[in-house]
């Protein structure tokens, strides 16, 4: 039995009423895509009591579900409803129109603090896109920490991102428009790319704005704004549609480069429309990684329906241009200590809005682009990771060497969460054993929103050159037992967050915040961040913060900064280095 049959098993009862008008939505428009029991299709002619019974129904569900083994889609077809939507673990609210204004939702969507005392700093794994909100009361809360993604989001009103100022950690926002304010509140830290909205108020430690129109006005650090002004390149997610006569479609959008703003000014997103036959709907119930790579071989593209994808042996991307699509969570787990997926060094492909989850035997690598000594260049062409998240324990048991590994030049990570669980089932320093969140190899690598936490050695390590980081966020681990078990080298505690190797001769990254949560005492970190001191390396807006009261982070990037400290609270901050 698989685990995603294990999930419904617990809910079916509630699932039998949830699908039913789903089912008689999509016949109205002829072809059904079978997407399984866990995506619901709405339809604006359905009774709103009736959408609204199907969408709370499922809240009941993921609303506390943290490590919850159920997975949702929930789909509106162009229209308007009036409905308010209350956004759970492990849940993705989809537009199908071609533009967010083709779905309008006039009520509320919402995501609500999964903690007592509005705390969100655990409110993860839940997504809008593709629709407009004109939300009741005139502000929509997107109380949120990682793994939270808003995209191609038009909000008709003001947007807070935090409950009633409880303590936030996120967040990702991009190709979305609010009419209003954005109230970050709260919110420690923050991405925005390629976005627009009347206004912006509120800094904590890292605000991003790339590519933004009109970001805030201030200079870091006060407030704590990095202000890019273009995005140097970029190509938004693949979405679903469905057009009027019926036609399902994924929608490639253009490569952008030098890019401001949102995408769809003209009603569309520019791109190309990939007909949902080119692609394989795989089904948690029914496929294996064996299935799932007949159908790549064939030529196929696949779309990952929801639930938990239990793998005997690596899926194998290995064509160009691939789509390879996740709905609601999909959850890809190795169990026989193999990589989840492994792609050729081939330009194109896209790989989104899939979560990766470390299964009970080590695996060398959870997602590896392109082999070890890749050597093409893919400028014209590069491969895209868009929402592409990471789990080594929480849910249970698993262990991963390297969480991502980028092989191919000119990859673009386009928000990621990279995580070692610090809490939940299976969580200990020799429990969840997770050497490195991410290593680059590939030259001309751009990561957009890099949230990488508590692996055991480097978060990060970039040996390849040419790479820029635009945002990054990084808890150090929490649970380094003593000193000894921590130590990377001699006369060096720790291992740094972020490190870019000695034979690296360009790097550059903007907005950094890395923080310390010791456990123990006396346990320390040399420094946040370890680079090579060379001009082609360089780094804009770097904090550190110690946010436990044992322990400190001695420097801040090389022997730079100084110390954080708890008594007094001290949060040392780094404008430029190497030093302008």
């Amino acid at each position: 039995m698989t685990a995603i049959r294990l999930g419904l098993a617990v809910v079916v009862v509630g699932l039998v009423a949830i699908v039913a008008t789903p089912a008689r939505a999509q016949a109205k428009l002829g072809a059904k895509p079978d997407f399984g029991p866990n995506v619901l299709v709405f339809d604006s002619s359905t009774p709103a009591a009736d959408i609204q019974a199907q969408i709370d129904k499922v809240y009941a569900i993921q609303q506390k579900s943290e490590f919850g083994s159920a997975r949702y889609a929930l789909l509106f077809l162009p229209g308007k409803y009036h409905v308010d939507v209350p956004v759970g673990f492990y849940t993705q609210v989809l537009g199908l129109g071609a533009s967010p204004d083709a779905v309008e939702i006039d009520g509320n969507v919402h995501s609500d603090a999964s903690l007592p005392r509005n705390n969100a700093t655990c409110t993860f794994w839940r997504a809008v896109e593709g629709f407009s909100v004109t939300p009741a009361g005139g502000t929509m809360q997107w109380a949120v920490s990682q793994a939270v993604p808003m995209r191609r989001m038009h909000v008709r009103g003001n947007l807070v991102l935090h409950q009633n100022n409880g303590w936030a950690s996120g967040g990702w926002m991009s190709d979305t428009l609010v009419d209003g304010n954005v109230g970050s509140g709260s919110q420690q830290q923050w991405i925005s790319r390629n976005s627009e909205w009347g206004s912006w108020t509120g800094a904590n430690w890292n605000m991003v704005f790339v590519g933004v129109v009109s970001p805030p006005q201030g200079e870091w650090p006060t407030p704590p704004y990095t202000k890019v002004e273009l995005t140097s390149v970029v190509r938004e997610k693949p979405f679903l549609t469905v057009d009027a006569r019926g036609n399902w479609a994924v929608r490639l959008p253009e490569l952008r480069k030098g890019s401001k703003g949102i995408t769809w000014h003209g009603g569309s997103t520019p791109g190309q429309s990939i007909p949902l036959s080119r692609f394989y709907l795989a089904r948690p119930d029914v496929d294996t990684a064996e299935s799932i790579n007949a159908q790549l071989a064939k030529g196929k593209n696949v779309l990952f329906t929801p639930g938990i994808y239990e793998l005997g042996e690596a899926i194998r991307v290995t064509r160009p241009n691939t789509v390879v699509l996740g709905l609601g969570f999909a959850t890809l787990k190795p169990t026989h200590g193999s990589p989840a997926v492994t792609t050729a060094d081939v330009g194109g492909i896209e790989i989104a809005g899939l979560l990766f989850d470390a299964g009970p035997v080590k695996s060398p690598v959870l997602l590896e682009v392109g082999p070890i000594g890749s050597k093409a260049r893919h400028q014209a062409n590069p491969i895209y990771l868009h929402d592409v998240f990471f789990r080594v324990g929480g849910a249970g048991p698993g262990s991963a060497q390297v969480n991502l590994r980028i092989n191919s030049s000119d990859t673009i990570v386009d928000h990621t969460w990279i995580w070692r669980a610090d809490h939940g089932s299976g969580v200990g320093w020799d429990s969840n054993v997770s050497a490195n969140g991410l290593v680059v190899n590939g030259d001309d690598v751009t990561a957009y929103g890099l949230f990488v936490e508590h692996h055991q050695e480097f978060q990060v390590l970039w040996n390849g050159n040419g790479g820029r980081t635009y945002f990054y966020q990084s808890e150090i681990p929490y649970d380094p037992p003593d000193q000894a078990s921590y130590t990377s080298a001699k006369g060096v505690n720790g291992w740094a967050s972020y490190k870019v190797a000695l034979d690296v001769t360009r790097h550059e990254a903007w907005g950094l915040g890395i923080y310390s949560v010791f456990l123990k005492p006396n346990v320390v970190l040399s420094r946040a961040i370890e680079v090579p001191e060379t001009p082609g390396v360089r780094f804009h807006h770097i904090i550190t913060v110690a946010l436990g009261s044992k322990g400190a982070i001695e420097n801040v990037i090389d022997r730079v900064g100084g110390s954080t400290s708890t008594q007094p609270r001290v949060t040392p901050k780094v404008a430029e280095f190497p030093p302008q």
